[in-house]
C-alpha cells in the first residue's frame, strides 16, 4: 500500500471505518424507526382505515434497513482488517488496538441483523 512509514496511513483507514460505521447506525436508526411507524399507524387508526399496505410497506422497508446496515457493518469491517494487515510495522501505532474498530463493526452489525431477525419472527 504505503511505502511512506507513516502512521497517518492507518489513522485514514482508521477515519474511513469509523465513517462507515456512523453510517451503519443512522441506518440502523431509520429502518428502526420505519419499522415501527406501521405499528404507530395501526395504533392511531381507530375506525379501521389503515390499509395493510401501508403497514407492510413499513415493515418491508425497515426490516430491508436494518439488514442493509448489517451488511455493510459486516463489509466494512472485513475491508479495515484486510486494509490494516497489508500494512508495514511502522505504520501501525504502537500499543493500538488495531482489532477494536472492527470488532465494534461485527456487534453492531450483529446486533442490526438481530434485530432485522426479531422483527420478522415476531410479525
Amino acid at each position: 500500500m504505503s511505502y511512506l512509514d507513516d502512521p497517518r496511513v492507518y489513522f485514514a483507514a482508521e477515519r474511513t471505518m469509523l465513517a462507515w460505521q456512523r453510517t451503519v447506525i443512522t441506518l440502523m436508526g431509520l429502518g428502526f424507526v420505519i419499522e415501527r411507524f406501521g405499528l404507530f399507524v395501526r395504533m392511531m387508526v381507530t375506525d379501521g382505515k389503515a390499509t395493510a399496505q401501508t403497514v407492510a410497506a413499513s415493515f418491508y422497508l425497515g426490516v430491508t434497513l436494518l439488514i442493509v446496515a448489517g451488511v455493510v457493518a459486516l463489509i466494512a469491517s472485513y475491508q479495515f482488517h484486510r486494509f490494516a494487515a497489508s500494512l508495514t510495522y511502522p505504520e501501525i501505532p504502537r500499543r493500538w488496538m488495531v482489532w477494536f474498530g472492527p470488532l465494534l463493526n461485527v456487534a453492531l452489525g450483529m446486533i442490526s441483523l438481530a434485530m432485522a431477525a426479531w422483527f420478522i419472527f415476531t410479525l
